[in-house]
Protein backbone atom coordinates (compact mmCIF):
# COMPACT_ATOMS: atom_id res chain seq x y z
CA UNK A 1 0.00 0.00 0.00
CA UNK A 2 2.88 2.36 0.72
CA UNK A 3 4.00 2.04 -2.89
CA UNK A 4 0.52 2.95 -4.04
CA UNK A 5 0.53 6.01 -1.82
CA UNK A 6 3.89 7.10 -3.18
CA UNK A 7 2.50 6.81 -6.67
CA UNK A 8 -0.43 8.86 -5.59
CA UNK A 9 2.08 11.60 -4.70
CA UNK A 10 1.11 15.25 -4.51
CA UNK A 11 -2.46 14.55 -5.55
CA UNK A 12 -3.02 12.62 -2.32
CA UNK A 13 -1.98 15.58 -0.19
CA UNK A 14 -4.01 18.05 -2.28
CA UNK A 15 -7.16 15.93 -1.87
CA UNK A 16 -6.46 15.44 1.86
CA UNK A 17 -6.03 19.18 2.35
CA UNK A 18 -9.34 19.97 0.69
CA UNK A 19 -11.17 17.26 2.62
CA UNK A 20 -9.90 18.77 5.88
CA UNK A 21 -11.23 22.12 4.64
CA UNK A 22 -14.55 20.42 3.87
CA UNK A 23 -14.73 19.02 7.41
CA UNK A 24 -14.07 22.47 8.89
CA UNK A 25 -16.75 24.06 6.68
CA UNK A 26 -19.30 21.41 7.68
CA UNK A 27 -18.62 21.85 11.39
CA UNK A 28 -18.59 25.66 11.22
CA UNK A 29 -21.82 25.58 9.24
CA UNK A 30 -23.50 23.32 11.78
CA UNK A 31 -22.29 25.52 14.63
CA UNK A 32 -23.73 28.63 12.98
CA UNK A 33 -27.06 26.85 12.41
CA UNK A 34 -27.48 26.53 16.18
CA UNK A 35 -28.58 30.17 16.36
CA UNK A 36 -31.31 31.80 14.26
CA UNK A 37 -29.14 34.91 14.00
CA UNK A 38 -26.31 33.08 12.21
CA UNK A 39 -28.26 30.17 10.66
CA UNK A 40 -28.35 31.71 7.18
CA UNK A 41 -24.58 32.04 7.14
CA UNK A 42 -24.22 28.50 8.47
CA UNK A 43 -26.21 27.11 5.55
CA UNK A 44 -23.92 28.95 3.12
CA UNK A 45 -20.77 27.64 4.81
CA UNK A 46 -22.07 24.07 4.76
CA UNK A 47 -23.20 24.48 1.15
CA UNK A 48 -19.76 25.69 0.16
CA UNK A 49 -18.28 22.64 1.87
CA UNK A 50 -20.58 20.34 -0.09
CA UNK A 51 -19.66 21.97 -3.41
CA UNK A 52 -15.96 21.68 -2.58
CA UNK A 53 -16.36 18.02 -1.56
CA UNK A 54 -18.13 17.25 -4.84
CA UNK A 55 -15.46 18.91 -6.96
CA UNK A 56 -12.57 17.27 -5.10
CA UNK A 57 -14.16 13.85 -5.57
CA UNK A 58 -13.50 14.11 -9.30
CA UNK A 59 -9.75 14.13 -8.53
CA UNK A 60 -9.77 10.83 -6.63
CA UNK A 61 -7.88 8.16 -8.61
CA UNK A 62 -9.86 5.17 -9.75
CA UNK A 63 -7.65 2.87 -7.67
CA UNK A 64 -8.16 4.57 -4.29
CA UNK A 65 -5.06 3.92 -2.13
CA UNK A 66 -7.12 4.46 1.02
CA UNK A 67 -9.07 1.29 0.24
CA UNK A 68 -6.81 -1.13 -1.72
CA UNK A 69 -8.60 -2.86 -4.56
CA UNK A 70 -11.46 -0.36 -4.69
CA UNK A 71 -12.35 1.53 -7.80
CA UNK A 72 -15.25 2.01 -10.21
CA UNK A 73 -12.68 2.85 -12.92
CA UNK A 74 -9.88 0.65 -14.18
CA UNK A 75 -6.87 2.96 -13.93
CA UNK A 76 -5.11 5.23 -11.47
CA UNK A 77 -6.05 8.25 -13.56
CA UNK A 78 -8.12 10.82 -11.63
CA UNK A 79 -11.81 10.50 -12.39
CA UNK A 80 -11.78 13.94 -13.99
CA UNK A 81 -9.29 12.74 -16.63
CA UNK A 82 -10.47 9.11 -17.04
CA UNK A 83 -11.05 9.51 -20.75
CA UNK A 84 -11.88 5.86 -21.39
CA UNK A 85 -14.79 6.21 -18.96
CA UNK A 86 -16.13 9.52 -20.26
CA UNK A 87 -19.68 8.19 -20.25
CA UNK A 88 -19.54 7.73 -16.47
CA UNK A 89 -18.31 11.30 -16.09
CA UNK A 90 -21.14 12.60 -18.26
CA UNK A 91 -23.71 10.63 -16.26
CA UNK A 92 -22.31 12.01 -12.98
CA UNK A 93 -22.50 15.60 -14.23
CA UNK A 94 -26.03 15.10 -15.60
CA UNK A 95 -27.14 13.57 -12.30
CA UNK A 96 -25.67 16.50 -10.33
CA UNK A 97 -27.36 18.99 -12.67
CA UNK A 98 -30.76 17.30 -12.38
CA UNK A 99 -30.55 16.84 -8.61
CA UNK A 100 -29.18 20.32 -7.96
CA UNK A 101 -31.67 21.98 -10.29
CA UNK A 102 -34.62 20.14 -8.76
CA UNK A 103 -33.47 20.97 -5.24
CA UNK A 104 -33.04 24.66 -6.11
CA UNK A 105 -36.52 24.77 -7.62
CA UNK A 106 -38.19 22.98 -4.71
CA UNK A 107 -36.35 25.14 -2.21
CA UNK A 108 -38.01 28.21 -3.72
CA UNK A 109 -41.54 26.90 -4.29
CA UNK A 110 -42.18 24.61 -1.32
CA UNK A 111 -44.10 26.39 1.44
CA UNK A 112 -42.72 26.57 4.95
CA UNK A 113 -45.70 24.52 6.13
CA UNK A 114 -44.57 21.73 3.78
CA UNK A 115 -40.95 21.82 4.91
CA UNK A 116 -41.34 18.72 7.17
CA UNK A 117 -42.35 16.71 4.10
CA UNK A 118 -39.28 17.99 2.24
CA UNK A 119 -37.04 17.00 5.13
CA UNK A 120 -38.58 13.51 5.07
CA UNK A 121 -37.89 13.29 1.32
CA UNK A 122 -34.27 14.40 1.77
CA UNK A 123 -33.80 11.89 4.59
CA UNK A 124 -35.16 9.17 2.37
CA UNK A 125 -32.95 10.14 -0.56
CA UNK A 126 -29.83 10.07 1.62
CA UNK A 127 -30.66 6.69 3.12
CA UNK A 128 -31.63 5.24 -0.24
CA UNK A 129 -28.42 6.51 -1.84
CA UNK A 130 -26.33 4.90 0.91
CA UNK A 131 -28.12 1.57 0.41
CA UNK A 132 -27.67 1.77 -3.37
CA UNK A 133 -23.94 2.46 -2.97
CA UNK A 134 -23.59 -0.78 -1.02
CA UNK A 135 -25.72 -2.67 -3.54
CA UNK A 136 -23.53 -1.48 -6.42
CA UNK A 137 -20.34 -2.36 -4.57
CA UNK A 138 -21.61 -5.85 -3.78
CA UNK A 139 -22.79 -6.35 -7.37
CA UNK A 140 -19.45 -5.16 -8.77
CA UNK A 141 -17.45 -7.47 -6.54
CA UNK A 142 -15.65 -4.53 -4.90
CA UNK A 143 -16.19 -5.72 -1.31
CA UNK A 144 -13.06 -7.73 -0.51
CA UNK A 145 -12.41 -7.36 3.22
CA UNK A 146 -14.46 -8.38 6.23
CA UNK A 147 -14.47 -4.87 7.70
CA UNK A 148 -15.70 -3.31 4.45
CA UNK A 149 -18.36 -6.03 4.14
CA UNK A 150 -19.59 -5.39 7.70
CA UNK A 151 -19.85 -1.64 7.14
CA UNK A 152 -21.51 -2.20 3.76
CA UNK A 153 -24.28 -4.39 5.18
CA UNK A 154 -24.75 -2.05 8.16
CA UNK A 155 -25.07 0.91 5.83
CA UNK A 156 -27.47 -1.08 3.65
CA UNK A 157 -29.69 -2.04 6.57
CA UNK A 158 -29.79 1.42 8.13
CA UNK A 159 -30.10 3.21 4.78
CA UNK A 160 -32.94 0.96 3.58
CA UNK A 161 -34.87 1.43 6.84
CA UNK A 162 -34.31 5.21 6.62
CA UNK A 163 -35.50 5.27 3.00
CA UNK A 164 -38.73 3.30 3.38
CA UNK A 165 -39.43 4.85 6.79
CA UNK A 166 -39.02 8.33 5.33
CA UNK A 167 -41.41 7.46 2.49
CA UNK A 168 -44.05 6.49 5.05
CA UNK A 169 -43.31 9.65 7.08
CA UNK A 170 -43.73 11.76 3.94
CA UNK A 171 -47.09 10.14 3.13
CA UNK A 172 -48.29 10.73 6.69
CA UNK A 173 -47.17 14.36 6.72
CA UNK A 174 -48.63 14.99 3.25
CA UNK A 175 -51.97 13.46 4.26
CA UNK A 176 -51.68 10.60 1.75
CA UNK A 177 -51.62 8.04 4.58
CA UNK A 178 -54.20 9.38 7.00
CA UNK A 179 -54.38 6.41 9.36
CA UNK A 180 -51.89 4.45 11.37
CA UNK A 181 -51.46 0.77 10.53
CA UNK A 182 -50.50 -1.62 13.28
CA UNK A 183 -49.94 -5.35 12.77
CA UNK A 184 -51.11 -7.92 15.34
CA UNK A 185 -48.19 -8.45 17.75
CA UNK A 186 -46.49 -5.42 16.16
CA UNK A 187 -43.47 -5.43 18.45
CA UNK A 188 -42.86 -9.14 17.83
CA UNK A 189 -42.81 -8.39 14.09
CA UNK A 190 -40.40 -5.51 14.63
CA UNK A 191 -37.96 -7.54 16.68
CA UNK A 192 -38.36 -10.68 14.57
CA UNK A 193 -37.68 -8.95 11.25
CA UNK A 194 -34.74 -7.06 12.72
CA UNK A 195 -33.21 -10.34 13.97
CA UNK A 196 -33.72 -12.03 10.60
CA UNK A 197 -32.07 -9.03 8.88
CA UNK A 198 -29.08 -9.32 11.23
CA UNK A 199 -28.77 -13.05 10.57
CA UNK A 200 -28.83 -12.43 6.81
CA UNK A 201 -26.21 -9.69 7.23
CA UNK A 202 -23.91 -12.08 9.11
CA UNK A 203 -24.31 -14.74 6.40
CA UNK A 204 -23.52 -12.17 3.70
CA UNK A 205 -20.32 -11.11 5.48
CA UNK A 206 -19.19 -14.69 6.14
CA UNK A 207 -19.88 -16.02 2.65
CA UNK A 208 -19.12 -12.90 0.61
CA UNK A 209 -17.89 -13.87 -2.84
CA UNK A 210 -20.08 -16.97 -3.18
CA UNK A 211 -22.44 -16.85 -6.15
CA UNK A 212 -25.53 -17.77 -4.12
CA UNK A 213 -24.98 -14.78 -1.77
CA UNK A 214 -26.60 -12.61 -4.46
CA UNK A 215 -29.98 -14.08 -3.54
CA UNK A 216 -29.29 -13.41 0.13
CA UNK A 217 -28.52 -9.79 -0.74
CA UNK A 218 -31.81 -9.40 -2.61
CA UNK A 219 -33.75 -10.89 0.30
CA UNK A 220 -31.77 -8.72 2.73
CA UNK A 221 -32.62 -5.48 0.91
CA UNK A 222 -36.32 -6.39 0.54
CA UNK A 223 -36.54 -7.30 4.22
CA UNK A 224 -34.76 -4.09 5.28
CA UNK A 225 -37.14 -1.95 3.23
CA UNK A 226 -40.14 -3.76 4.70
CA UNK A 227 -38.75 -3.27 8.21
CA UNK A 228 -38.69 0.50 7.68
CA UNK A 229 -42.34 0.43 6.58
CA UNK A 230 -43.67 -1.57 9.52
CA UNK A 231 -41.60 0.42 12.03
CA UNK A 232 -43.02 3.74 10.85
CA UNK A 233 -46.61 2.85 9.88
CA UNK A 234 -48.01 2.62 13.46
CA UNK A 235 -46.58 5.99 14.51
CA UNK A 236 -48.99 8.91 14.70
CA UNK A 237 -48.50 12.65 14.30
CA UNK A 238 -47.68 13.25 17.97
CA UNK A 239 -44.44 11.30 17.65
CA UNK A 240 -43.64 12.42 14.10
CA UNK A 241 -41.10 15.17 15.05
CA UNK A 242 -39.03 12.57 16.90
CA UNK A 243 -39.35 10.07 14.03
CA UNK A 244 -38.13 12.62 11.46
CA UNK A 245 -35.11 13.40 13.63
CA UNK A 246 -34.40 9.70 14.23
CA UNK A 247 -34.56 8.90 10.51
CA UNK A 248 -32.18 11.80 9.90
CA UNK A 249 -29.71 10.23 12.33
CA UNK A 250 -30.13 6.86 10.58
CA UNK A 251 -29.32 8.43 7.22
CA UNK A 252 -26.18 10.04 8.62
CA UNK A 253 -24.93 6.73 10.00
CA UNK A 254 -25.61 4.94 6.71
CA UNK A 255 -23.78 7.62 4.72
CA UNK A 256 -20.81 7.46 7.11
CA UNK A 257 -20.53 3.66 6.76
CA UNK A 258 -20.76 3.80 2.98
CA UNK A 259 -18.20 6.59 2.95
CA UNK A 260 -15.71 4.10 4.34
CA UNK A 261 -16.77 1.51 1.80
CA UNK A 262 -16.00 4.00 -0.97
CA UNK A 263 -12.91 5.32 0.77
CA UNK A 264 -14.36 8.83 0.61
CA UNK A 265 -13.46 11.01 3.64
CA UNK A 266 -16.08 13.64 2.77
CA UNK A 267 -18.89 11.09 3.02
CA UNK A 268 -17.47 9.76 6.27
CA UNK A 269 -17.27 13.26 7.76
CA UNK A 270 -20.72 14.30 6.54
CA UNK A 271 -22.25 11.06 7.76
CA UNK A 272 -20.69 11.35 11.21
CA UNK A 273 -21.76 14.98 11.58
CA UNK A 274 -25.35 14.28 10.47
CA UNK A 275 -25.57 11.08 12.49
CA UNK A 276 -24.22 12.68 15.68
CA UNK A 277 -26.31 15.85 15.42
CA UNK A 278 -29.41 13.85 14.49
CA UNK A 279 -28.91 11.54 17.46
CA UNK A 280 -28.49 14.45 19.88
CA UNK A 281 -31.53 16.21 18.45
CA UNK A 282 -33.59 13.01 18.72
CA UNK A 283 -32.65 12.68 22.39
CA UNK A 284 -33.57 16.33 23.03
CA UNK A 285 -36.92 15.88 21.24
CA UNK A 286 -37.71 12.71 23.14
CA UNK A 287 -36.86 14.46 26.40
CA UNK A 288 -39.12 17.38 25.45
CA UNK A 289 -41.99 14.89 25.07
CA UNK A 290 -40.91 12.84 28.10
CA UNK A 291 -40.99 9.79 25.85
CA UNK A 292 -38.02 7.41 25.66
CA UNK A 293 -37.03 6.70 22.06
CA UNK A 294 -37.91 3.03 22.53
CA UNK A 295 -41.47 4.06 23.39
CA UNK A 296 -41.75 6.07 20.19
CA UNK A 297 -40.93 2.93 18.22
CA UNK A 298 -42.53 0.17 20.29
CA UNK A 299 -45.46 1.98 21.97
CA UNK A 300 -46.23 4.88 19.63
CA UNK A 301 -49.03 7.39 20.15
CA UNK A 302 -51.39 6.42 17.35
CA UNK A 303 -53.62 9.51 17.42
CA UNK A 304 -56.78 7.50 18.07
CA UNK A 305 -59.29 9.27 20.33
CA UNK A 306 -58.80 8.31 23.97
CA UNK A 307 -59.24 9.53 27.50
CA UNK A 308 -62.25 10.02 29.71
CA UNK A 309 -64.78 12.81 29.80
CA UNK A 310 -63.62 16.20 31.05
CA UNK A 311 -65.89 18.24 33.27
CA UNK A 312 -66.95 21.68 32.14
CA UNK A 313 -67.76 23.11 28.75
CA UNK A 314 -66.07 25.12 26.02
CA UNK A 315 -66.95 28.81 26.11
CA UNK A 316 -67.00 30.65 22.80
CA UNK A 317 -66.11 34.34 22.41
CA UNK A 318 -65.89 36.68 19.42
CA UNK A 319 -62.98 38.57 17.90
CA UNK A 320 -63.93 41.83 19.61
CA UNK A 321 -63.85 40.14 23.04
CA UNK A 322 -60.38 38.76 22.37
CA UNK A 323 -59.16 42.11 21.04
CA UNK A 324 -60.41 43.94 24.12
CA UNK A 325 -58.82 41.43 26.50
CA UNK A 326 -55.41 41.86 24.84
CA UNK A 327 -55.72 45.63 24.24
CA UNK A 328 -56.11 46.35 27.95
CA UNK A 329 -53.61 43.71 29.14
CA UNK A 330 -50.11 44.44 30.39
CA UNK A 331 -48.56 41.19 29.19
CA UNK A 332 -49.66 38.78 26.44
CA UNK A 333 -47.90 35.49 25.70
CA UNK A 334 -48.62 33.94 22.30
CA UNK A 335 -48.31 30.15 21.94
CA UNK A 336 -48.26 29.18 18.24
CA UNK A 337 -48.83 25.65 16.97
CA UNK A 338 -49.13 23.78 13.71
CA UNK A 339 -52.62 25.23 13.15
CA UNK A 340 -51.02 28.65 12.74
CA UNK A 341 -48.58 27.19 10.23
CA UNK A 342 -51.28 25.47 8.18
CA UNK A 343 -53.34 28.67 8.05
CA UNK A 344 -50.28 30.74 7.12
CA UNK A 345 -51.25 33.19 9.85
CA UNK A 346 -47.78 34.17 11.06
CA UNK A 347 -47.75 37.48 9.16
CA UNK A 348 -51.14 38.46 10.56
CA UNK A 349 -49.98 37.46 14.05
CA UNK A 350 -46.98 39.78 13.74
CA UNK A 351 -49.23 42.60 12.50
CA UNK A 352 -51.45 42.08 15.54
CA UNK A 353 -48.40 42.02 17.81
CA UNK A 354 -47.16 45.38 16.51
CA UNK A 355 -50.57 46.95 17.19
CA UNK A 356 -50.48 45.67 20.77
CA UNK A 357 -46.93 46.93 21.30
CA UNK A 358 -47.90 50.37 20.01
CA UNK A 359 -50.34 50.75 22.93
CA UNK A 360 -47.83 49.53 25.51
CA UNK A 361 -48.71 45.83 25.77
CA UNK A 362 -45.72 43.53 26.39
CA UNK A 363 -45.90 40.62 23.95
CA UNK A 364 -43.79 37.46 23.97
CA UNK A 365 -43.87 34.25 21.95
CA UNK A 366 -43.62 30.86 23.67
CA UNK A 367 -42.32 27.96 21.55
CA UNK A 368 -42.64 24.34 22.61
CA UNK A 369 -39.74 22.11 21.41
CA UNK A 370 -42.12 19.92 19.39
CA UNK A 371 -44.53 22.60 18.21
CA UNK A 372 -45.43 21.85 14.61
CA UNK A 373 -44.07 18.80 12.85
CA UNK A 374 -40.34 19.29 13.11
CA UNK A 375 -37.83 21.01 15.42
CA UNK A 376 -37.59 24.77 14.94
CA UNK A 377 -40.58 24.92 12.60
CA UNK A 378 -42.38 27.64 14.56
CA UNK A 379 -39.19 29.67 15.06
CA UNK A 380 -38.58 29.77 11.31
CA UNK A 381 -42.18 30.71 10.52
CA UNK A 382 -42.13 33.58 13.00
CA UNK A 383 -38.73 34.79 11.79
CA UNK A 384 -40.05 34.67 8.22
CA UNK A 385 -42.87 36.99 9.28
CA UNK A 386 -40.41 39.44 10.84
CA UNK A 387 -40.77 38.61 14.54
CA UNK A 388 -37.50 39.65 16.28
CA UNK A 389 -35.51 36.81 17.81
CA UNK A 390 -35.52 38.44 21.23
CA UNK A 391 -39.32 38.09 21.41
CA UNK A 392 -39.22 34.32 20.89
CA UNK A 393 -38.65 32.14 23.96
CA UNK A 394 -38.29 28.41 24.51
CA UNK A 395 -40.42 26.52 27.01
CA UNK A 396 -37.84 26.60 29.79
CA UNK A 397 -37.34 30.34 29.38
CA UNK A 398 -41.01 31.38 29.33
CA UNK A 399 -42.96 28.97 31.53
CA UNK A 400 -42.35 30.87 34.78
CA UNK A 401 -43.92 33.99 33.21
CA UNK A 402 -47.37 32.56 32.46
CA UNK A 403 -48.75 33.26 35.98
CA UNK A 404 -47.89 36.95 35.47
CA UNK A 405 -49.47 37.11 32.01
CA UNK A 406 -52.89 38.70 31.63
CA UNK A 407 -53.62 36.74 28.45
CA UNK A 408 -52.17 33.58 26.93
CA UNK A 409 -53.17 33.41 23.27
CA UNK A 410 -52.98 29.84 21.91
CA UNK A 411 -53.04 29.71 18.11
CA UNK A 412 -53.50 26.26 16.63
CA UNK A 413 -51.64 24.40 19.40
CA UNK A 414 -53.14 21.42 21.22
CA UNK A 415 -51.08 18.71 22.91
CA UNK A 416 -48.27 21.14 23.79
CA UNK A 417 -50.62 23.12 26.10
CA UNK A 418 -52.69 20.25 27.50
CA UNK A 419 -52.68 20.28 31.34
CA UNK A 420 -53.53 16.56 31.31
CA UNK A 421 -49.80 16.02 30.78
CA UNK A 422 -49.30 17.22 34.37
CA UNK A 423 -52.29 15.61 36.06
CA UNK A 424 -53.46 12.35 34.43
CA UNK A 425 -51.02 9.45 34.87
CA UNK A 426 -53.11 7.27 32.57
CA UNK A 427 -52.72 9.68 29.66
CA UNK A 428 -50.24 8.76 26.88
CA UNK A 429 -48.82 12.30 27.10
CA UNK A 430 -48.43 12.27 30.90
CA UNK A 431 -45.09 13.73 31.95
CA UNK A 432 -44.56 15.66 28.71
CA UNK A 433 -43.37 19.20 29.51
CA UNK A 434 -46.02 21.65 28.31
CA UNK A 435 -46.44 25.40 27.98
CA UNK A 436 -48.27 26.53 31.12
CA UNK A 437 -50.87 28.55 29.21
CA UNK A 438 -53.56 27.48 31.71
CA UNK A 439 -51.77 29.43 34.46
CA UNK A 440 -52.32 32.80 32.75
CA UNK A 441 -55.11 35.02 34.10
CA UNK A 442 -57.06 34.42 30.90
CA UNK A 443 -56.45 31.98 28.06
CA UNK A 444 -57.83 32.48 24.56
CA UNK A 445 -57.61 29.56 22.13
CA UNK A 446 -57.91 30.03 18.37
CA UNK A 447 -58.98 26.72 16.86
CA UNK A 448 -60.88 25.47 13.82
CA UNK A 449 -63.13 23.13 15.81
CA UNK A 450 -63.35 21.02 18.93
CA UNK A 451 -61.22 18.08 17.83
CA UNK A 452 -58.27 16.56 19.64
CA UNK A 453 -54.59 16.95 18.79
CA UNK A 454 -52.22 14.44 17.20
CA UNK A 455 -52.18 12.31 20.34
CA UNK A 456 -55.96 11.84 20.29
CA UNK A 457 -56.18 13.12 23.87
CA UNK A 458 -58.90 15.63 24.72
CA UNK A 459 -57.43 18.94 25.87
CA UNK A 460 -58.49 19.91 29.37
CA UNK A 461 -57.34 23.48 28.73
CA UNK A 462 -60.31 24.07 26.43
CA UNK A 463 -62.71 23.32 29.29
CA UNK A 464 -60.96 25.40 31.96
CA UNK A 465 -62.84 28.24 33.67
CA UNK A 466 -60.33 30.84 32.49
CA UNK A 467 -60.29 29.64 28.86
CA UNK A 468 -62.35 31.00 25.97
CA UNK A 469 -62.54 29.55 22.46
CA UNK A 470 -62.31 31.63 19.31
CA UNK A 471 -63.28 29.35 16.42
CA UNK A 472 -62.16 29.60 12.82
CA UNK A 473 -59.12 29.53 10.55
CA UNK A 474 -56.23 31.25 12.32
CA UNK A 475 -55.51 33.71 9.53
CA UNK A 476 -59.10 34.94 9.26
CA UNK A 477 -59.64 35.01 13.02
CA UNK A 478 -56.47 37.03 13.65
CA UNK A 479 -57.47 39.38 10.81
CA UNK A 480 -60.79 39.90 12.60
CA UNK A 481 -58.96 40.57 15.87
CA UNK A 482 -56.74 43.11 14.11
CA UNK A 483 -59.79 44.90 12.73
CA UNK A 484 -61.31 45.00 16.22
CA UNK A 485 -58.06 46.24 17.76
CA UNK A 486 -57.94 49.15 15.35
CA UNK A 487 -61.30 50.34 16.66
CA UNK A 488 -59.94 50.23 20.23
CA UNK A 489 -56.56 51.89 19.69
Amino acid sequence: MSGTLEGFGLLFWVISFFYVAVAILFILGLKKMSSPVTASGGIKWAGLGMVLATLVTFLIPAQNPLIPGFGPFSTNTPVLFAGEKWLNLVLIIVAIAIGGGLAAYLGKVVKMTDMPQMVAVYNGMGGGAAALIAAVEFAGGNVHSTLVAILAVLGSLIGSVAFSGSVVAFMKLQGIMKKTFRLPAQNAWNIGLALVAVVLAVLIVVYIGEAWVTWLLILFFVLSLFLGVILTSPIGGADMPVVISLLNAFTGLAVGFEGYVLGNPALIIAGIVVGASGTLLTKLMAKAMNRPIKNVIFTPITGEAQGGEIEGSMKEIQAMDAAAAMRYAEKVIICPGYGMAVAGAQHKVWEMTKLLEEVGVEVKFAIHPVAGRMPGHMNVLLAEAGVPYDMIFDLDEINDEFPTADVALVIGANDTVNPVARTDKSSPIYGMPILDADKAQQCIVIKRGQGTGYSGVQNALFFADNTSMLYGSAQQVVADVIAALKTLV
